[in-house]
């Protein structure tokens, strides 16, 4: 932990997360992992309780009225005794949460984010679909307008904590003859109008989360539960980009150190060749990169919080900067956890230590809220974007020009 960087405040709220951590049973974590527990009721309404859900919701909803540089600390901390209880926490106290804070009526945010922030009723978002997972504008759950209400036909898949919720988030076309960007609607689904979760996937990992299709059968959904503006989810869809890759990115840190943890108390009581493995530097330097590893993580998430905080940052660099996160932290924390296994050798393939789990579970965070390769894509599209603004500019200093023959006739060639 970067506990230097960290106010007074923001220990304190670092040490009420790791007092929740703590509470969870053992056997909760294992019946999670073994699907006897379908979804972490218990735990979410325990995080409620305590006032650890909805970190950036404002106090007149229930929430904690922080930042992101509150929001990242308690999103590691949560994320210690498995991935899985991040992603339910953070599917249902900041993403869907983000929608109604900057896009919900006033009535909808007094509805909504009390019950969720106490922990009394969780939310789900629904944007992934059987024909399609990254490609956001290929949605084919229509809504279809009746009267004031719209009625809703389609199906969502792999949505985490689709199991458990009673508030879904859902994105569905509304006017599908229009273009992508103005043919979407984005609305507040209860399970009471209709809402059926059909089956539990068999995951590789993260378990627990109540990863579920959802199916909307004419399911009828008043024209007051528009989230933002009737086709106008591409909207809402772009600024969820932030709590989905971001939270997502500073979640992972939190699920890989336990990893750490365990390979270096291991390395310094097994012993072989009549020593400490660590002794060895096959071993110490593998514990070495690990600590680089983390730390680099922490430092990119803890920067891109203060930048996204400060308000002083485009929107579009916001994006690169948490798509950033996204892909270098979830990647450095996957590299973390095959490291700990490699340390620990034989003994890391069994469940004897949870490194398997950990192995298994982080697998996910490259996958899920947008591949790292779709990150890839929009790291490089606002790159490019902001050098060619750069260039116009004119205000850096032209690097190309230090060469030798910069100015060589008939050299620089590009067509």
């Amino acid at each position: 932990m970067f506990d230097y960087l960290m106010t007074e405040q923001q220990l304190k709220l670092r040490d009420e997360t790791r007092d929740l951590v703590k509470w969870i049973p053992r056997e909760y974590i294992l019946d999670m992992d073994a699907e006897k527990i379908k979804y972490p009721k218990d735990f979410m309404a325990e995080a409620g309780r305590r006032n650890l859900i909805g970190i950036r919701i404002p106090k007149e909803y229930g929430g904690r009225g922080g930042q992101w540089q509150d929001d990242v600390i308690v999103a590691e901390e949560i994320c210690v005794p498995g991935y899985i209880f991040g992603c339910a926490w953070g599917v249902s106290g900041d993403v869907v949460t983000e929608a109604l804070v900057h896009f919900g009526t006033e009535e909808q945010k007094k509805k909504y984010l009390p019950p969720i922030c106490k922990g009394e009723k969780y939310a789900a978002e629904c944007l992934t679909e059987p024909r399609g997972g990254s490609d956001f504008f290929g949605a084919t759950t229509i809504a279809r307008r009746d009267g004031d209400d719209f009625i809703l036909n389609g199906q969502k898949r792999f949505i985490v904590g689709g199991e458990g919720a009673d508030y879904f988030l859902v994105y569905a076309k509304t006017d599908p003859e229009a273009p992508s960007a103005k043919s979407m609607t984005c609305f507040m689904v209860e399970r009471e109008m209709g809402v059926k979760t059909e089956y539990l996937y068999n995951l590789m990992g993260s378990r627990g989360g109540g990863t579920a299709r959802v199916v909307f059968d004419n399911v009828r959904v008043p024209k007051e539960n528009v989230i933002g503006e009737i086709n106008g989810a591409s909207v809402v869809f772009n600024q969820m980009m932030i709590p989905e890759r971001f939270g997502t990115a500073s979640m992972t840190i939190g699920a890989a150190r336990p990893a750490l943890e365990i390979a270096t108390d291991y390395s310094s009581r097994r012993k072989a060749f009549g020593t400490e493995i660590k002794n060895f530097q096959g071993v110490s330097f593998k514990i070495a990169e690990m600590v680089t590893k983390l730390d680099s993580a922490r430092a990119m998430i803890y920067t891109t919080a203060l930048a996204i905080d400060s308000g002083r940052v485009k929107a579009s660099r916001c994006r690169r900067l948490a798509s950033e996160s996204k892909k270098f932290v979830t990647e450095q924390c996957w590299d973390v956890a095959n490291l700990a296994m490699q340390v620990m050798g034989g003994i890391g393939y069994t469940d004897v230590y949870p490194i398997e789990k950990i192995v298994r579970d982080l697998r996910l965070a490259m996958i899920w809220v947008g591949t790292n390769e779709i990150m890839s894509l929009i790291i490089q599209h606002e790159h490019y974007r902001e050098r060619l603004a750069e260039l116009s500019a004119g205000d850096k200093r032209n690097s190309e020009m230090d060469a030798l023959n910069a100015f060589a006739e008939g050299e620089k060639i590009y067509e």
